[in-house]
């Protein structure tokens, strides 16, 4: 059985990697792990708060410079910010993770051990995308998307007070509230490109704090969680 995990930078490296919270999550896993040996689990890993200050700089420069900013080197800064969060939790698996960390999701055929970590591939894919096309080599059904929220909402609950947090919503319903266009950087519940290919797939993909690592056990063991769920 593998369970892919798509793990936000931002709750990596808020702003530097949050070593309290990497010892938890790491310690979970790893319960998790030692309770069934078939089970596998697969961590793609997002750049977190390094990527958007990166991408941000270069923007600012160019606006200074009076250039025009390229989503295509705009995404190659935030795709390297992820391979240093992807090797810190290689290491922290090391003795699970065998493999090398996976930069092209769709190169890998072999998943040695029970731990398999990505890092991000190519401009215009996010790292929740990778995840979705490495649930689908692996034959995962699910995809949990872990980030700084505890579910999605009708809106940006930070602007807007009347927004309501969804605990069951379908692709077509999500799509119609996310677009259907990827931008560097730009912070979503779960990217377009990747859910136009979940939809396709039929894959389920729970969105969940990453940070709440008792509802994290819950998700893995099928329990009661709190978080949304989107699927078909």
């Amino acid at each position: 059985m593998v369970t892919v995990l798509s793990v936000g930078g931002s709750i990596v490296a808020p702003q530097t990697p949050d070593v309290d919270f990497l010892r938890q999550f790491t310690l979970a896993i790893r319960e998790w792990l030692k309770g069934d040996a078939g089970r596998k689990i697969i961590m793609v890993v997002g750049g977190g708060a390094p990527a958007r200050s990166y991408q941000d700089a270069y923007r600012k420069i160019c606006g200074q410079q009076g250039a025009t900013a390229s989503d295509n080197e705009a995404d190659w800064i935030g795709i390297t910010a992820t391979y240093l969060n992807a090797q810190l939790l290689k290491a922290c698996f090391a003795d699970l993770c065998p493999n090398s960390v996976v930069y092209n999701p769709t190169e890998p055929s072999i998943f040695a051990g029970q731990v398999l970590i990505a890092a991000g591939w190519k401009p215009g894919f996010s790292t929740d995308y990778d995840a979705v096309l490495l649930a689908e080599k692996f034959s995962a059904n699910c995809v949990v998307n872990l980030s700084n929220i505890e579910k999605v909402y009708t809106d940006d609950p930070r602007k807007n007070p009347d927004a309501k947090p969804i605990d069951k919503i379908s692709w077509d319903k999500f799509i119609e509230m996310v677009g259907t266009e990827w931008t560097p950087g730009k912070n979503l519940p779960f990217d377009p490109i990747a859910s136009a290919k979940a939809r396709k797939m039929g894959l389920k993909v729970i969105c969940a704090s990453g940070k709440n690592i008792e509802n994290l056990k819950n998700i893995l063991n099928e329990k009661s969680f709190v978080g949304t769920t989107i699927q078909a």
